[in-house]
């Protein structure tokens, strides 16, 4: 079997930016998959088709009556099952790759504005800009990228595929060879001339082996599911606890500030109540008087008869123009 070193060393990286049920997932995937099938599936599975033999002497009965046996052999149908349940995992990695290179070149930039002596208004914007994506990104201080935003939706949409394809690979390996090694298998196909029994070497070994690797299959889709519900619970306990900062009470024994980033609007009426302030013109004070006394006459002769007005007034609260002349001269 081929070298399965490369894929190692990218499904390692993933492990740094997955979740701790992704990790548990891909161990199991090193240890009770690869480094099984790598050390034990060339020993139980070699001698597949040498000791394959039927008891008849027709040519090329032997050789229908194997493929007719082992569609494809368990080793090649495991190994595409790794690869194809892998691929998902490794389009994650791509894109926490991508954004890694982004973050780098943006902090790049970054500190290429920051040491610019002067910076204009141009300047400021483009390094507001910067902050807002290198906030999407979301990197920890140890260099892991946090399972946020896009990435999430990534993170997700890589562990449903990867749910979907273990499914259909136990449900195709189930079809096609069920769950035991039969030890006499019976071929009806031609050239053969009539029903010939074809004994299977080493059948017991060969079960004990597929039964190992479905459940070790089913493992792998049961921690499959359970992150799918770990990512749910992270979301929503996430969003909770963002509902319940907008909304948190006031600690015991604080209090707050008097009018503390408050704005009141108080509504103005479209006239006001009175008369604005008078505005200092720079007039002395006897040309003041008479402009004083210019515009209480204006104000005397627009006000209606007493018999009209519904607020009659005591007369002696507004002197007279002939007293007020006396009172300005």
């Amino acid at each position: 079997m081929g070298d399965w070193g490369f894929l190692e060393k990218l499904l390692d990286q993933v492990q740094q930016h997955s979740t701790v049920v992704g990790k548990i997932w891909l161990t199991v995937l090193f240890i009770f998959r690869i480094l099984i099938l790598g050390l034990a599936g060339e020993s139980v599975w070699g001698d597949e088709q040498s000791d394959f033999q039927c008891n008849t002497a027709q040519p090329g009965c032997t050789n229908v009556c194997y493929d007719q046996a082992f569609p494809i052999s368990h080793i090649r149908y495991w190994v595409l099952q790794f690869l194809f349940v892998s691929t998902p995992t490794l389009i994650y990695l791509a894109h926490v790759i991508h954004l890694s290179r982004r973050e780098e070149r943006l902090r790049q930039k970054e500190e290429e504005l920051r040491a610019l002596p002067h910076k204009d208004p141009c300047v400021e914007r483009t390094l507001a800009a910067i902050e807002r994506q290198m906030a999407k990104i979301s990197v920890a201080e140890d260099g892991r990228m946090r399972i946020r935003g896009a990435l999430m939706g990534t993170y997700v949409l890589s562990v449903i595929c990867k749910s979907i394809l273990e499914a259909g690979f136990l449900y195709g390996q189930w079809r096609l060879y069920g769950w035991t090694m039969a030890p006499v298998y019976v071929c009806h196909r031609a050239p053969c001339p009539h029903s010939v029994d074809c004994y299977v070497s080493r059948p017991t070994e060969k079960t004990i082996f597929i039964i190992f690797m479905q459940v070790v299959g089913f493992i792998s889709l049961l921690l499959n599911l359970l992150e799918l519900v770990h990512l749910l619970y992270r979301y929503l306990t996430r969003r909770l606890k963002a509902q319940q900062g907008q909304h948190a009470p006031l600690a015991q024994g604080t209090t707050p500030e008097p009018y503390a980033n408050q704005v009141f609007y108080l509504p103005m009426g479209k006239e006001p109540s009175s008369e604005p302030c008078p505005v200092y013109s720079g007039l002395s004070s006897s040309e003041q008087n008479w402009a004083n006394l210019t515009t209480e006459e204006r104000l005397a002769a627009s006000r209606p008869p007493p018999f009209l007005d519904p607020y009659p007034q005591s007369s002696q609260k507004y002197p007279s123009s002939h007293a007020s002349k006396k009172q300005y001269l």
